[in-house]
């Protein structure tokens, strides 16, 4: 694949990815996708043979995306946090959603937007939603590891499930403070767990 056409499919899938995210993805209809990222019909199809495929395509790169935004937010928030050191990273996890949530394009989780849209748990859209929430439950057990627990997954797996109510109160209600309701409650479980 020559250069540019890869640039050609980067630009598709970035403009895909902005209408689906801030207009759903059954909403948005290919004309709509084509006309904003100024491409024929033709350049779509050499690249993509359906909509779902383009649908995954700019699903990987928000995973992608929000992966990395998340980490450099808990790099950059974690040494702001006061207390115990060691809760630092997993505290600052709900600041870096916080800092998202409060951003001007935040509409809510692309990944729980889109679950919703394809609820059927074995079409391809709707599992690569599950691997990304997947992988923000493993990132969290990487920031819980310093602190040694038993039940490593299950703290994780309670932070990503604060972690979703979060976003989703902030989403439905404008809550600008849902995730620091949620940081709070966490703490309370760090406490729990590490007396």
């Amino acid at each position: 694949m020559t250069k540019g056409r890869k640039s050609k499919r980067e630009h598709l899938v970035e403009a895909a990815q902005q209408l689906f995210y801030r207009e759903g993805i059954k909403g948005t209809g290919i004309d709509a996708v084509l006309e904003h990222a100024g491409i024929s019909k033709r350049t779509l199809y050499n690249h993509f043979k359906s909509k779902d495929e383009l649908v995954i395509a700019t699903l990987q790169r928000r995973d992608d995306e929000f992966l990395n935004m998340i980490k450099t937010g808990v790099n950059k928030f974690a040494s702001q946090q006061q207390g115990n050191a060691l809760f630092a990273k997993p505290l600052a996890f709900f600041d870096a959603i916080e800092e998202w949530t409060k951003s001007p394009q935040f509409s809510g989780c692309m990944f729980i937007n889109a679950s919703a849209e394809y609820p059927r748990q074995d079409h391809p859209v709707h599992v690569i939603c599950t691997m990304h929430k997947r992988l923000v439950i493993q990132y969290l057990e990487e920031l819980l590891e310093p602190l040694q627990l038993a039940n490593k997954h299950d703290l994780a797996l309670q932070f990503a499930v604060l972690a979703d109510g979060a976003i989703v109160n902030a989403h439905t209600t404008s809550n600008k403070n849902a995730a620091q309701v949620a940081k709070q409650i966490a703490l309370s479980l760090l406490e729990l767990h590490c007396p």
